[in-house]
């Protein structure tokens, strides 16, 4: 209760604030600064026990602040997670999957018609009623078409891409992926952006720091909250880093990325403690989903002691690194076992601002500033989706599959394997296994690899099983699935059509029934 006091007591002085009272010493709103990497895993930091020990300032921002070890995405994909940390969804909810197929993935490639709906309201636009300024750097990825520009969705400024840096492309079959600022394009991946697949070397991150770090000045000097969502992608195959870097990892060309990353978070700690403005600015960092193992060694991350990778909804696909750093407000060298999702963004966000999430539509978000402040735990379920499917649930330590699989045999014949050196008997299949009756079910604490499944004769199976199966029934039955954006694709839409692909209507992710040529490599 001491917990929620506090909490209600602090949105009631940011309302006022909001107000306009802030003369009269009450606090103004926080600034917001979103650290969201791309396919980042678990195990890629020195604080979550990767041995080369070379992320030095992520792990003193741990130190200084609070670590989540349970902290999960909304989806083990790119674009639904991200769609998810904006609008506080799940992607089954805004509408980002594909119902082409059963449990299969989708994200926003350059053809793909659909983006993020009119009717979600992101956490930007809904910001602006606490008179925050908000930008984003780096990758948007919920739609390329104009109605999905993401100035059109409450951002006030961006510098970025629509998508990852895929290519090169020769601009006549297809042309490269554009960069923009604001409403501008400004060059393209591999052209005025250069990067380099031989050496892996790229300015971008240096580019993208710059952009935060002008930004975090401007809106000091003016006086004014801000929200930054930095979503950068280097490490996201293929991988980069800037020249100062690259060779410095014993990682190999995946880690002078991480490096050049935690450098870069470094220098943005460092600036809001060179403006005095730590104890206003609350700092979150997380991934948007687990490390591309189809990519690694050489081009991939880790998930530590987890199952599989990117693209599945086991541990390794779900499961982010999560540092929260709040001079002032969270204590030093805290670790809260809350279970926590890249929605609760969305809903801590509103609250660190005075405001209320909206009530005309279910919330998926929880606000966690009472695990943060007060280190209160509440008992929520996290739901793991695959496309339209629910393929698991997690409560408290237990974790209990539906249906299993990792990718088709066909595509695993082609070499695409999400779960390199970890085949787990009857739960790493390559065809999708229904476990809707008799789930299989796991301890995290004990079994963190997901290899040993409970006895269904145990009593600790059967007493899971009644603590699971009534909040899975409440949310499916509850559940209203959103206008699905990810099925169709036209290419017309970039002006290009591949030969093969004229009939093409649907969007798969990954490619199975289609010829790989009519899709990006993702």
């Amino acid at each position: 209760m001491a917990a929620v006091a506090a909490v209600m007591r602090w949105r009631l002085l940011l309302a006022l604030s909001a107000a306009g009272l802030g003369a009269l010493g009450v606090p103004q709103p926080p600034n917001i600064l979103l650290l969201l990497m791309d396919d980042m895993g678990w195990g890629d930091l020195g604080v979550y026990g990767e041995p080369s020990r070379e992320t030095p300032n992520l792990d003193r921002m741990a130190a200084e602040g609070m670590l989540f070890p349970n902290f999960y995405t909304a989806n083990p994909l790119c674009s639904p997670s991200r769609a998810a940390l904006l609008t506080g969804r799940l992607p089954i909810r805004n509408g980002f999957y594909t119902t082409n197929g059963q449990a299969r993935n989708a994200y926003t490639p350059q053809e793909v018609v659909g983006g993020i709906p009119d009717t979600e309201l992101l956490l930007p636009k809904l910001l602006k009623k606490a008179g925050y300024v908000s930008k984003i750097v780096g990758k948007w990825h919920l739609g390329h078409r104009p109605q999905f520009h993401p100035l059109r969705h409450g951002f006030d400024e961006w510098f970025g891409s629509p998508n990852c840096h895929f290519g090169p492309y020769d601009n006549r079959a297809r042309p490269n992926i554009p960069v923009y600022r604001d409403w501008e394009m400004v060059g393209r991946f591999y052209e005025e952006f250069p990067i380099d697949l031989k050496t892996g070397e790229a300015n971008l991150t240096q580019i993208y720091l710059q952009e935060a770090l002008d930004f975090i000045k401007r809106q000091q000097a003016a006086q004014r909250p801000f929200f930054l969502y930095w979503a950068i992608d280097a490490t996201h195959a293929p991988v980069y880093a800037s020249k100062p870097f690259l060779g410095t990892s014993q990682r190999g060309r995946y880690g002078d990325a991480v490096r050049e990353i935690d450098d870069s978070v470094g220098k943005i700690l460092t600036l809001l403690q060179d403006l005095k403005i730590t104890k206003d600015t609350f700092v979150f960092f997380t991934s948007d989903n687990g490390a591309a193992l189809i990519s690694a060694p050489k081009q991939g991350g880790s998930n530590g002691p987890f199952l599989c990778g990117k693209q599945t909804t086991f541990e390794g696909g779900m499961r982010e690194p999560a540092i929260v750093w709040w001079p002032g407000h969270i204590a030093t060298g805290q670790v809260s076992h809350q279970l926590g999702s890249i929605m609760d963004l969305f809903t801590t966000s509103l609250s660190l601002a005075g405001l209320e999430p909206p009530s005309d539509r279910v919330i998926d978000g929880l606000d966690l500033l009472p695990s943060m402040l007060q280190g209160q735990l509440v008992d929520r379920p996290i739901f793991y989706y695959r496309g339209n499917t629910l393929m698991a649930v997690t409560l408290g330590q237990y974790k209990a599959h539906f249906w299993t699989w990792t990718n088709s045999w066909e595509e695993f014949k082609q070499g695409i394997d999400f779960c390199p050196g970890q085949n787990v008997s009857g739960v790493t299949t390559h065809t999708q296994e229904e476990h809707t009756k008799l789930p299989l079910v796991f301890h995290l604490g004990r079994d963190p690899g997901e290899k040993y499944p409970l006895s269904f004769a145990s009593t600790e199976y059967l007493d899971v099983l009644r603590r699971i199966t009534p909040v899975v029934q409440q949310h499916q039955e509850a559940l209203v699935p959103g206008q699905p954006q990810l099925n169709v694709c036209n290419q017309a839409v970039m002006n290009w059509t591949p030969p093969g692909c004229e009939k093409l209507g649907k969007c798969l992710t990954p490619p199975e029934s289609v010829p790989k040529k009519c899709f990006w490599p993702h």
